[in-house]
């Protein structure tokens, strides 16, 4: 595999799927009963948007970077927001942005469960050192398609959140997949899928197979530019199945103000049922 997040940690598209994932834990925790949930691919946990991979895009610039200094956005990224604040307490600058591991870890309670597949060396070692401190969380070296599977139901409530590198070609399949599975085993799971925007064919053709398998989709559509360029990544999604019908209006201001903050020409953001 040679997408590596560091690249892009604290771009457009973590800024819509952490805001979009942060609402969402709020709303499953409102509930006393304890939570388990299943990171499919975790990465490191956390990103130093000072190291080499982040400098060569500087995407976060454009992201996280806009956003602190604009200091404007809506209610519903407040708690993303607090996120970074608190992880760079005395820095200058902002250098440090949570990834999806921390950011759950943060959100959940004690009696709550967290599992946190990466397969990469490097990063499953970086992520071993951020989940040090959470005894209700664990780091494993394993397939997180099949831990999804394999865990769901299993003591708790269900939420699986699937963010792929979408490098694989079977990745697309494989979400699909793992709906089919999880949903099968607990159909009151709650599945949260994060997929590139790149042509529009490939992602209708996606949400296709995910309407095979369930009647209960949300869409979050980021179109920073029209999907012309099937070479660049034109925009991010968030996918969310079983998800409760109070955050939706949260989940529309936050796609809508990133696809007018950000976006290009012709850029645009939806929330839509399948």
């Amino acid at each position: 595999m040679n997408y590596r997040h560091a690249f892009h940690a604290g771009n457009f598209a973590d800024l819509q799927k952490h805001a979009i994932l942060l609402a969402l834990l709020e709303a499953l925790t409102a509930d006393e009963s304890p939570l388990a949930v299943i990171d499919t691919h975790a990465g490191a946990g956390a990103y130093d948007l000072r190291g080499d991979m982040a400098q060569k895009s500087k995407e976060a610039a454009a992201g996280i970077g806009r956003l602190l200094a604009e200091g404007d956005a809506p209610a519903p990224f407040a708690p993303l927001l607090k996120a970074v604040e608190e992880l760079n307490v005395g820095a200058a600058d902002a250098p440090l942005y949570p990834g999806s591991p921390l950011l759950i870890v943060r959100a959940l309670r004690r009696s709550d469960r967290y599992t946190a597949c990466e397969l990469r060396d490097d990063d499953f070692d970086q992520l071993r050192k951020v989940l040090g401190p959470y005894a209700f969380a664990q780091g494993l070296k394993a397939d997180g398609y099949a831990t999804a599977e394999a865990r769901a139901g299993r003591g708790g409530r269900t939420f699986v959140l699937i963010d792929p590198p979408f490098e694989r070609p079977d990745d697309y399949a494989q979400c699909v997949a793992t709906v089919r599975a999880v949903r099968k085993t607990d159909p009151a799971a709650v599945l949260a899928i994060w997929t590139p925007l790149k042509d529009l064919e490939t992602f209708d053709a996606f949400i296709r197979a995910l309407e095979n398998v369930t009647d209960d989709a949300l869409i979050a559509e980021l179109r920073l530019r029209p999907l012309r360029d099937p070479m660049k990544m034109n925009g991010s999604a968030m996918v969310l199945v079983g998800a409760p019908a109070a955050i939706e209006p949260k989940v529309s201001e936050i796609t809508t103000f990133l696809a007018g903050r950000l976006g290009e020409t012709g850029a645009a953001g939806r929330v839509w049922r399948a």
